[in-house]
């Protein structure tokens, strides 16, 4: 797979790139185009960035989640809500918002009580601010305004939305 499956790039970058690949516009490049292109209208959440719990609140990580999550019977994300055991709920539910996340690699520099500021593990120099109280991203409106900061990676939940191949 290349970087360019990878990183979010505008649209008239996705639609020229896909079109001098397949040299024609199939009904499959016709279909990605318009995901993408709907992808890119979303509005931006927090959720698309950390894991949250049903009301926005921001998760912490379990104790012993990476090790938990490692082991080959945990590593497939269910929606079973019922295991019997508080502290497997407790990472599974981690796990389930965990998986919703569409861009990586995103850390709390900062996570106070009416802003959270984002940065990227990656690159120190993407941050993103976030008003709790109201909901918003400063400065940043819907996926389509993080092109411009050209170093966005998306997860493989975010390229298969769009429907590109992981």
């Amino acid at each position: 797979m290349s970087v360019f499956d990878q990183r979010l790039i505008p649209m008239t970058d996705f639609v020229i790139e896909y079109y001098s690949n397949e040299g024609y516009a199939d009904l499959h490049t016709l279909s990605l185009m318009n995901n993408y292109a709907k992808f890119l209208r979303m509005p931006l959440r927090l959720d698309m960035f950390v894991p949250v719990d049903e009301k926005g609140n921001v998760l912490k990580e379990p104790k012993n989640y990476q090790i938990w999550k490692s082991l080959p019977h945990n590593q497939e994300v269910t929606t079973d809500e019922n295991s019997g055991n508080k502290i497997s709920d407790e990472k599974r539910f981690f796990q389930r918002a965990e998986a919703k996340i569409l861009f990586e690699g995103f850390e709390f520099a900062y996570n106070g009580f009416s802003v959270a500021r984002l940065t990227a593990s990656y690159n120190s120099s993407i941050e993103l601010s976030f008003n709790k109280n109201e909901q918003i991203f400063q400065g940043f409106v819907d996926i389509e305004s993080l092109v411009s900061l050209e170093d966005v990676y998306l997860t493989k939940v975010a390229r298969k939305l769009i429907g590109l191949k992981n």
